[in-house]
């Protein structure tokens, strides 16, 4: 069933107990006082980690690569990757024994932590690839009406659209030959930044996709 785009948004704050911690949604809310956030501040991750963790969780159970290999499908130098994995360790987002992601934390953050920790960047009219709402899966379950698409900006995308800053620069390129990491990135930016319809929709497609693969 298609969805149609609301023209509002969340007007009602609500508290949530999630995994025991008390978590606020409201980006108004002086994050200081949530101890989720205390954790995410605690974790000193950069934007590029994320996009390392749902390049694992796109490989699904299958043995994980070097990190050249990884580096180079990512577009990240071998020492960026390892970095990464190696906050995300430190984060208790990835296993320390087999480096594969951990299925609750990582889905408790990636819903309810990423957006506060990484908060969208939008810029003017460009070129580029669709995201959130406007890229798969969400484009088949959300009617965009004439809302103009949210694009991660590259000389080479299909459509016109307003600049959404990507995660790491290399999404574009990273995206063309994996279509679930595409999938997940695009995902996490409903959740980042979409309205409250698209959000939980996103939260759904991304859960299910953690289930499946992790």
């Amino acid at each position: 069933m298609i969805q149609h785009r609301s023209t509002g948004d969340d007007t009602n704050t609500r508290n949530n107990q999630i995994t025991g911690i008390l978590f606020i949604p409201d980006r108004s809310f002086p994050l200081r006082y949530s101890r989720f956030a205390n954790r995410i501040y605690n974790m000193n991750l950069k934007p590029q980690d994320i996009v390392v963790l749902l390049k694992l969780i796109a490989q699904g159970r299958e043995e994980r690569p070097g990190y050249a290999a990884l580096s180079v499908s990512l577009g990240m130098s071998p020492s960026e990757v390892h970095a990464g994995v190696k906050r995300l360790i430190n984060a208790k987002l990835v296993d320390s024994k087999d480096q594969r992601p951990m299925r609750k934390p990582v889905q408790e953050f990636l819903i309810h932590g990423v957006k506060y920790a990484f908060p969208p960047q939008k810029g003017a009219i460009t070129i580029g690839y669709p995201t959130g709402f406007a890229a798969s899966p969400l484009n088949q379950l959300i009617n965009m009406g004439t809302d103009l698409p949210p694009v991660w900006p590259s000389a080479k995308g299909p459509v016109k659209g307003q600049a959404f800053t990507p995660l790491y620069k290399s999404v574009p390129d990273a995206i063309q030959n994996d279509p679930l990491l595409y999938e997940l990135l695009a995902l996490l930016d409903a959740i980042r930044d979409g309205r409250a319809r698209e959000r939980e929709i996103a939260a759904k497609e991304l859960t299910r996709r953690i289930e499946h693969l992790v």
